[in-house]
């Protein structure tokens, strides 16, 4: 048993928001971190959760009010659902969520950190810890509170013993051809047509068979863009759209109508994030026409299970630290195989891209067990601030092989980017 020692949390902020990166109908922010660092007397664990900038601070304090139930306790306590339910239900700052927002961030940053710190124990990357565990503390892991409805610890038990089977032939695929993934960067909506077109051409080149642009502004832009981006990339390409909550329930769908002329793979996020039935009606009027996918601000397993119940997406877009851990994502992964829904996980961001590749593979090897359909978001943005980036080869994520789960900045970054006191803020 490995004792935490310590805690340390820094507020990380990135100038994104000047060059347009990461723009989108309602976000324009400085992609940033709430960075958690864990001490033990051995090895030090890192996890983090991604915000927008303005407000990183108010997750870094939710973070240090947090702390006490991680310091001075054990990691492997700290990895089964009743060691991770002693931070996501704590008796009086749960009342700031509950299980949602700021809180759940917080504890996602915090659990991470742990997870990490476990596979660094063991020296494996995250992927291979969640792979090579036994079913039963796979099981263990997931709090199963308000979804067995959904979800048993026994169907949950029959898929993961079932991802035994054809493990090493998959492994050794993975290994081999790496993850697909697909690319955001093309589409910015703070970008001008000229540099979408110089952008989804570098793509094309760089090997990416799969494009994902940013809708919401004035449709007649959105439909000129969509066009642009078409014409580029060929009618054997698969193009997704995002937009990011913007529409209400018809205007989604009146939008939809004149942009599946393009043949979106999915609409992203076509209404807020917490309106069930408003997806399922927008999925229920696109037809076969165009998946429905969301899920990068669903805050936790409950609105998942949800979503798949009403059968209100076609894609489900798991995100590593929006909701509250490794376990709360296990639980969703888990979620989507009984309901035969399709995993492509929100990344982006900072750190996201990072994090999700571990879900994706093990994902793959234990739940999933198909690639079909699915992939990973990829966005080339701040990857050189860490010390174990994602590798991209011929458009597809290459397995990871360092211990851990690869979000570790690198000190030179914190220090110069660390709010309010880094160089690049004083500049």
């Amino acid at each position: 048993m490995t004792l935490i020692t310590g805690l340390t949390v820094h507020d990380v902020r990135f100038p994104t928001a000047a060059a347009g990166d990461g723009s989108d109908a309602i976000n324009k922010g400085d992609y940033s971190a709430t960075y958690v660092v864990l001490e033990t007397d051995s090895h030090n664990g890192f996890g983090l959760t991604f915000t927008n900038g303005r407000g990183n601070e108010i997750t870094c304090a939710a973070v240090e009010a947090l702390q006490h139930h991680v310091v001075g306790h054990h990691v492997e306590d700290l990895c089964t659902a009743e060691g991770q339910r002693t931070i996501t239900a704590d008796v009086q700052v749960r009342w700031l969520g509950p299980e949602k927002g700021v809180v759940a961030m917080a504890a996602g940053a915090i659990l991470n950190a742990v997870w990490d710190l476990r596979a660094r124990l063991e020296s494996k990357p995250l992927w291979q810890l969640l792979a090579e565990m036994p079913t039963a503390d796979l099981v263990a892991a997931i709090d199963f509170n308000h979804i067995t409805d959904a979800l048993t610890p026994e169907e949950a038990a029959a898929i993961l013993d079932a991802g035994r089977d054809g493990y090493d032939d998959r492994l050794a695929y993975a290994a081999e051809h790496g993850f697909p993934s697909y690319t955001t960067s093309v589409g910015w909506l703070g970008y001008d047509d000229e540099k979408v077109r110089a952008l989804t051409r570098q793509a094309v080149k760089d090997g990416f068979n799969a494009f994902k642009m940013k809708v919401g502004g004035p449709i007649d832009d959105d439909v000129r863009r969509a066009g642009i981006i078409r014409s580029e990339i060929g009618p054997g390409a698969l193009l997704m759209m995002d937009a990011n909550q913007v529409w209400d329930v018809g205007v989604a769908i009146a939008n939809m109508e004149r942009l599946v002329e393009f043949e979106p793979y999915w609409i992203e996020e076509p209404t807020h994030a917490d309106d069930v039935l408003g997806h399922a009606a927008i999925q229920r009027a696109l037809g076969e026409r165009c998946k429905v996918a969301t899920g990068e601000v669903a805050a936790n397993r409950v609105i998942f299970k949800q979503l798949l119940q009403a059968g209100a997406i076609g894609i489900m877009q798991v995100d590593a630290c929006r909701v509250a851990g490794v376990g709360e994502v296990l639980a969703e992964l888990l979620l989507a195989a009984k309901f035969g829904v399709t995993v492509c996980p929100h990344a982006g961001g900072v750190g996201l891209c990072e994090y999700v590749q571990h879900l994706s593979f093990f994902d793959y090897l234990r739940v999933g067990r198909s690639m079909e359909g699915r992939m990973v978001e990829y966005v080339d943005h701040l990857h050189e601030h860490f010390t174990d980036p994602v590798r991209i080869a011929g458009g597809r994520y290459v397995l990871p092989e360092r211990p851990g789960y690869s979000v570790e900045l690198r000190p030179e970054s914190i220090a110069q980017y660390r709010f309010p006191e880094g160089p690049v803020w004083n500049a």
